[in-house]
């Protein structure tokens, strides 16, 4: 009993204590209201000075904070608003503040991204953008993400209506592996494709509270991906904004039935909700719903393909026999029309004298094919849901539990054109957050559900119809009902009666096709949705993609313990990737591919000169495990001219490993060609030593040469950067413009080779003897790239705001047979004009935003060409309703209708109209 004695009074005392401490604390409430409307401010900040201990108001403008007792001296501050002090000395005193908006003062936003800490945005150390609540909530476009576009320097990819990609600095297409995208620390890559999948995973509209843009190299921090940028996108805390919140945007599209047959409505559905549970929980649901009918790619210009290159060449349907519609799926297959004319003549020998006047060269003949709309189901669906736990352990120490779903239909241009059809990818994260430090584990799942590859469903749907030429043991064995035989007879049947040559083969086809089942009958159906649910890897259209991604990660900041001396910060990562295509993309018939990655970083900075010079230095070092490891520095200097002026010079490096396409795919795309990864696996497999391979350029040339494929190495950039960001002109005018420099080593691109299949030099000249590679390689030569871009902000009188930006990059040096997929313009250029306070209770607002790019030639595996000088105008009106919290909105995207499209292939974007209204926005 003695022995448990001193537990039991330990006990006791310990109750007596957290009694005493129950008894003594003061729970204050109170509410906070604008003085110019009088109406509830929700997420205004309600802290004790001195201390930590703080709160937000609700969706009510409320609050209610518990402290250790009386008096006490609370700060309400929110952005906007003039901060306030009030002393409560009563616990039966109902606080009641009314706050005072301010002009929001130019560059003093705070930024993470720049320097992972905290800093005023005029005081970022290298190039920065940022896009707030309020900017999505007044920007004339149709989604959150799509306001990045009207920042200085991005361009935007556009695949379909819910696949759209970013990049900066150029080097843009479908899929950017050069490019980060960071929702609330989880990295939004798809595992298998490794580039992010724009906004069809993640947060919602209603819950974004703000984005930031880092252009350029951006590894040092972010790790590797970011030779090109870094976005980084947050969401709100349900500590910070409560209550229930919905938006409802409908609109139409397709106005004037150019590719469509009618006029489709366009819907927007967004809803959150956040509360509070006690003073330590908070949780938060967010969904969203996009469904639309889809833009169309409906480029019907005749493509001369070779393998994953090629170029628009003259032609149609009806004037050339090979025709290849860069949106025409199916005639791709192409064979030579001689050989079965001779072999007529072979069974028919008083034909034979006149068959070969007909035969002196190849005529080639190609599949009839069908357009996308034919195939691709036009219905896009996007439907995001997300949720989150928050717990308050302490009030500096917090535990979030996340995760979000999206799931859907959309469409995406690679090799070929891809429909993504009931594809869910997910996201789960655990973390634990402190002032000074956070650890988190998270991981990506991805299932394509039931994703096929068009123009290979297509391909086979085709030869499910009627094959073209029978095969026996490999070796082509005619049938009289093969498509090539027909077509070989009605073609000498045509020519014998007095048919020009072009009028033959029209006359051939139609013989040919004769009885063949219509896109959008029952049994073209029938036979088009067997092959597209039978996978790629067993003769069908079927893309399987099932590969995951887990992430455990941490960050320390040491400036707390060193006082003015210097500031420290250190973190690190372990990734895992686990490639599971089931031989649809990888090679992984046999078992998932797993790649295991880790990193670390520190940054260590200084201020000088009476806080008017402040450096910074970095490194990270990434090692993956089919690849030496790479250490990536960057050092930056901030001179402030003075509080609102300041000089940034840069030195930054970036790099990337070769992503997990480029080590480990192994696809049939363009027909004939294999697209594969460069891991030495793949080159022992198909017998690169043994059977050597030689460049298709020199092979073409009639010289063959044996090409020395060398083992990839991680490709990196060096980067020097020089701008300048200030307030002038009485804080009315904001100046940001920059320059820079940089060289690429190691650069990653592609390459055509050639083997041949018989082993002899002989067998490289005909098609039928030899495989063409696709293949991924480092160039030897320095690659350099160079750009500029400036960007004004002008506060005009009445709240007018005009915003004015222009960029240029370019790429130089790229050796001849590789291509680069810069695909960027040279130059670009914004114009916004905006105002949101207008009319007597400054309730009216509206936005108008002009785009214009110059014209580029884009490169890509699917299709090359020149896309035209593109310009678009967005705009909006909105009226807001303080009483109820509501805001109307009536916009447009692209309001003239001038369709444009980024590359060829790629779907032509016309206007977008809507209406919405949202409730409790913040």
């Amino acid at each position: 009993m003695r022995k448990k004695l001193p537990v039991l009074l330990l006990l006791l005392t310990s109750c007596l204590i957290s009694i005493s401490s129950f008894a003594q604390s003061v729970t204050i409430k109170g509410s906070v209201k604008g003085t110019s409307t009088g109406e509830a401010l929700p997420a205004v900040s309600v802290t004790v000075k001195g201390s930590s201990a703080g709160v937000y108001t609700n969706d009510k403008g409320e609050f209610s904070i518990t402290v250790p007792s009386l008096p006490v001296t609370l700060v309400i501050s929110s952005v906007n608003f003039e901060t306030k002090e009030v002393t409560v000395a009563s616990a039966s005193q109902q606080v009641e503040v009314s706050l005072t908006s301010s002009s929001p003062q130019m560059g003093e936003e705070i930024v993470v991204s720049a320097t992972r800490v905290a800093i005023r945005k005029i005081e970022s150390p290298v190039t920065i953008e940022q896009v707030s609540a309020a900017n999505i909530r007044n920007s004339p476009a149709s989604t959150f993400y799509e306001v990045v576009q009207n920042l200085k320097g991005v361009d935007m990819l556009t695949s379909s209506l819910t696949f759209k990609t970013p990049t900066t600095r150029g080097f843009n297409g479908s899929g950017n592996t050069r490019f980060n995208q960071i929702t609330d620390g989880m990295d939004n890559q798809a595992p298998g494709l490794n580039f992010s999948v724009g906004s069809i995973i993640g947060l919602s509209e209603l819950d974004v509270d703000n984005m930031e843009l880092l252009p350029g190299a951006s590894s040092a921090l972010y790790g590797p991906g970011g030779m090109n940028g870094t976005l980084l996108i947050n969401s709100k805390s349900p500590f910070k904004y409560q209550g229930f919140s919905f938006q409802i945007k409908q609109g139409i599209m397709h106005a004037d039935r150019k590719y469509r047959q009618e006029v489709s409505p366009y819907y927007n559905w967004n809803l959150r909700w956040a509360e509070k549970i006690g003073e330590r929980a908070a949780f938060k649901i967010t969904s969203e719903f996009i469904q639309a009918k889809d833009w169309l790619a409906a480029d019907q210009r005749n493509y001369k393909r070779l393998g994953t290159t090629g170029n628009l060449i003259p032609g149609t349907r009806t004037t050339d026999p090979n025709y290849d519609g860069v949106n025409v799926y199916g005639d791709e297959t192409t064979f030579d029309l001689v050989p079965f004319l001779q072999g007529i003549g072979g069974q028919a020998p008083f034909l034979a004298p006149y068959i070969n006047t007909l035969t002196g060269s190849p005529i080639n003949v190609s599949r009839t094919g069908y357009a996308e709309r034919d195939l691709v189901d036009p219905n896009t669906v996007n439907f995001k849901l997300g949720g989150a736990f928050h717990y308050k352990i302490t009030d500096d120490l917090e535990a979030i539990a996340m995760g979000y779903i999206g799931s859907g239909n959309s469409v995406y241009t690679a090799s070929d054109r891809y429909s993504f059809k009931n594809f869910i990818i997910k996201q789960y994260k655990l973390e634990l957050k402190a002032k000074n430090w956070f650890i988190r584990g998270w991981a990506t799942q991805e299932d394509a559900g039931e994703s096929y590859n068009a123009t290979v469903t297509t391909r086979l749907t085709n030869e499910a119809i009627r094959k073209t030429v029978t095969f026996t043991n490999g070796q082509p064995t005619p049938q009289l009902t093969d498509w090539a035989v027909i077509y070989s007879q009605a073609f000498l049947a045509g020519k014998l009666s007095g048919l020009t040559d072009i009028d033959a083969h029209n006359n051939a086809r139609s013989v040919s096709d004769a009885g063949a089942p219509k896109p959008g009958t029952d049994q073209f159906k029938q036979i088009f949705d067997r092959v597209r649910s039978v996978p790629i890897s067993k003769g069908g259209g079927l893309f399987i993609e099932k590969s995951d991604l887990y992430v455990a990660e941490g960050q320390y900041n040491f400036s707390h313990l060193t006082g003015n001396v210097v500031d420290i910060l250190v973190g690190g990562d372990f990734r895992r990737f686990v490639l599971d295509s089931e031989g649809t993309l990888f090679a992984d018939s046999a078992a998932p591919i797993p790649i295991n990655q880790f990193g670390g970083y520190a940054q260590v900075s200084k201020k000088l000169l009476k806080d008017r010079l402040n450096l910074t230095v970095s490194g990270r070092y990434d090692k993956n495990e089919n690849f030496d490891g790479r250490f990536t520095p960057r050092a930056t200097a901030l001179i402030k001219v003075n509080k609102n002026n300041s000089i940034r010079l840069s030195y930054q490096t970036a790099y990337r490993f070769p992503s997990t396409q480029q080590q480990w795919i192994n696809l049939r795309v363009g027909g004939d060609v294999l697209l594969i990864g460069g891991v030495t696996e793949l080159r022992d497999y198909y017998k690169f030593n043994s059977n050597p391979i030689y460049s298709l350029e020199s092979v073409q040339a009639g010289a063959p040469k044996v090409y020395d494929y060398k083992a990839l190495k991680p490709e990196n950039v060096t980067s020097y950067e020089l701008g300048y960001k200030g307030v002038v002109a009485d804080n009315k005018l904001l100046i940001d413009v920059y320059g820079y420099y940089g060289q690429y080593e190691n650069f990653l691109a592609r390459t055509l080779v050639v083997q041949s299949k018989t082993g002899n030099i002989s067998g490289l000249n005909s098609a039928s003897t030899r495989q063409v590679y696709s293949v991924p390689v480092n160039t030897e030569a320095k690659v350099k790239t160079y750009g500029y871009g400036l960007g004004l902000e002008y506060k005009l009188p009445g709240n007018f705001v005009v915003t004015v930006n222009g960029s240029s990059d370019v790429l130089q040096d790229i050796p001849p047979g590789y291509v680069a997929f810069f695909n960027s313009p040279k130059y670009r250029a914004n114009v916004i004009v905006g105002n949101n306070q207008l009319g007597k209770r400054k309730n009216i607002g509206f936005n108008i935003a002009y785009r214009w790019q110059d014209s580029y030639f884009f490169e890509g595996d699917f299709a090359n060409g020149e896309v035209p000088a593109i310009q678009t105008l967005d705009a909006q009106f909105s009226y807001k309703i303080p009483k109820t919290k509501s805001l109307f909105k009536l916009g447009a995207n692209n309001l003239l209708n001038q369709y444009y499209y980024h590359a060829p292939g790629n779907p032509s974007v016309g206007g977008l109209y809507y209406v919405s209204y949202s409730y409790n926005i913040f």
